[in-house]
């Protein structure tokens, strides 16, 4: 079952190589505002699950530099997910506003909101 993952991991990660969206251009001021709006956010994932990638796809194409933690290959961040987070399930993505840290599961409600803030 490991090696079938592994493969299907591996596939995923190739075609969304070979498919990538391209990005969304905005004028540079308001892509200045953008970058300063995402320094609070940052997406736990693991690099070959499905959902991960379908965040990140979203993330390209909307032209979002969010940070990025690898949760399953740096204990740090696996541990912080678990801990602060409440449950070790990817992707989460972690917004900090006004003091407040709320931690966005399940990949729709992610795509979602990143969009109806950045699109």
């Amino acid at each position: 079952m490991k090696v079938v993952r592994w493969l299907l991991g591996r596939l995923i990660l190739t075609l969304n190589f070979i498919f990538s969206p391209k990005s969304m251009k905005r004028p540079a001021d308001e892509q200045a505002k953008v970058d300063s709006e995402i320094n609070n956010m940052s997406l736990y994932q693991f690099e070959a699950c499905p959902f991960c990638v379908k965040v990140r796809r979203s993330m390209k194409r909307l032209n979002l530099d969010i940070t990025v933690r690898d949760a399953k290959n740096d204990a740090t961040f696996g541990n912080e997910l678990e801990q602060q987070g409440g449950r070790r399930k990817v992707p989460c993505l972690r917004i900090e506003e006004n003091g407040q840290v709320q931690w966005m599961y399940e990949s729709s409600d992610i795509i979602a909101h990143l969009e109806k803030k950045f699109a």
